[in-house]
């Protein structure tokens, strides 16, 4: 099977930052919420804190925000996709196969449109619950590894896509290791 991050290594740009970005049109009530988030950020890429620690400061503040507001983001995803399916790298659809995997740390509810639509059936990504605002997994860094080993725990990795030495925890499980730069690919395993 060939394991593929997504953001940056086959769809060019962060799709969850362009997501919230467009969400912030729909409720401009969030962005009293973003500086704790870009402080807890910034705290996140300082090494100050893991991911795991990431979830845990910031969880609270995200509650707030979904104890207030009830959002049904399947429209929003739609339209999101239906506008940015284009920035699907090319080389993606040239090399696709049917065991392909995708493992993102963009939340399931955001990724699953546009894992259908491309007919990728093996999705691994960050399970967030859109009615209370609670992170159950973060799907980033060595929590990949876990969470591929907990889907497929005799699976053996072809060849990773990736754009982000934040993803060296999959190398020792691929034969093939690809770093992806915009629409350059060199293999670097």
């Amino acid at each position: 099977m060939n394991v593929f991050d997504f953001d940056e290594t086959i769809y060019d740009g962060e799709s969850s930052v362009q997501f919230i970005l467009r969400y912030m049109r729909e409720d401009p009530a969030i962005l009293r919420f973003i500086p704790a988030l870009i402080k807890v950020m910034a705290r996140y890429y300082r090494g100050e804190i893991r991911a795991e620690d990431f979830l845990r400061v910031y969880a609270p503040t995200l509650r707030r925000y979904f104890e207030t507001h009830t959002v049904d983001f399947a429209p929003l995803v739609r339209e999101f996709w239906n506008k940015h399916e284009h920035n699907i790298k090319p080389f993606y659809r040239r090399i696709q196969r049917s065991d392909d995997v995708i493992i993102t740390a963009s939340p399931y509810f955001m990724m699953n449109d546009i894992c259908a639509r491309l007919g990728i059936k093996h999705l691994i990504a960050t399970d967030f619950d859109t009615t209370t605002g609670e992170v159950h997994s973060a799907c980033y860094r060595e929590d990949k590894v876990r969470l591929f080993r907990a889907a497929f725990s005799d699976g053996e990795i072809d060849d990773f896509y990736t754009d982000s030495i934040n993803d060296e925890f999959l190398f020792p499980l691929a034969k093939r290791v690809f770093m992806v730069k915009g629409n350059e690919i060199k293999q670097i395993k």
